[in-house]
């Protein structure tokens, strides 16, 4: 079993979240992230203690027309976007607010906001997002290594921890996927965590 992750510039990349402190959440600004199905269920499930901290246009819409627009990234719907921000998007995101309240502020993000600036790239091999890293276009200026000096191996131990703890499910799940179909004489399917997908 997996129990460190691999970051391939994580030696040399820099990162710090300002969140609060000269930013005002940009990251969500026309921010549509896929959403998988298990995510789905979970905002779903949940989506009554989240409608009465949203913006009012945002409940409003969610109300009316649910809280998935019918864009697709990576084979999955977004998330909608109201008045150029995240429907969750509130001073904040709700979704990341309600879960710290609740002791786990990624329990209701989706899982490319949760892991943010870390991802995927093509080589199935986590990295971390920075200008001239993997041609990133996205013009953040966090994702600017001259931003910061805090190495991103500190600001970023919560999410590399997070991505280890989905690399690990993935094993797990890829793993009882072998045991059952062999049981059952047939070929295992592609584990259901799609979140570790390159985007």
């Amino acid at each position: 079993m997996l129990t460190s992750l691999p970051v391939v510039n994580l030696s040399t990349a820099t990162y710090e979240c300002i969140f609060g402190r000269g930013c005002d959440g940009i990251c969500c600004q026309n921010g549509r992230p896929p959403v998988y199905p298990e995510e789905e269920r979970v905002i779903r499930q949940h989506l009554p203690k989240f409608l009465p901290e949203l913006r009012p246009e945002a409940r409003k819409l969610i109300e009316k027309e649910g809280f998935l627009s019918r864009r697709v990234k990576a084979g999955q719907p977004m998330l909608r976007v109201v008045g150029g921000w995240c429907v969750f998007f509130n001073q904040g995101c709700v979704l990341h607010k309600v879960g710290a309240a609740e002791g786990d502020k990624y329990r209701y993000k989706p899982s490319l906001c949760a892991l943010f600036p870390l991802e995927k790239n093509w080589q199935d091999q986590w990295y971390v997002r920075q200008w001239g890293v993997e041609n990133e276009e996205w013009d953040l200026f966090c994702l600017d290594p001259k931003a910061s000096t805090l190495p991103a191996s500190e600001s970023l131990k919560t999410e590399i921890q997070l991505a280890l703890r989905y690399e690990q499910e993935v094993e797990e799940a890829a793993r009882k996927e072998q045991l059952n179909g062999a049981a059952r004489g047939h070929q295992p399917e592609a584990s259901a965590r799609e979140q570790l997908r390159p985007r």
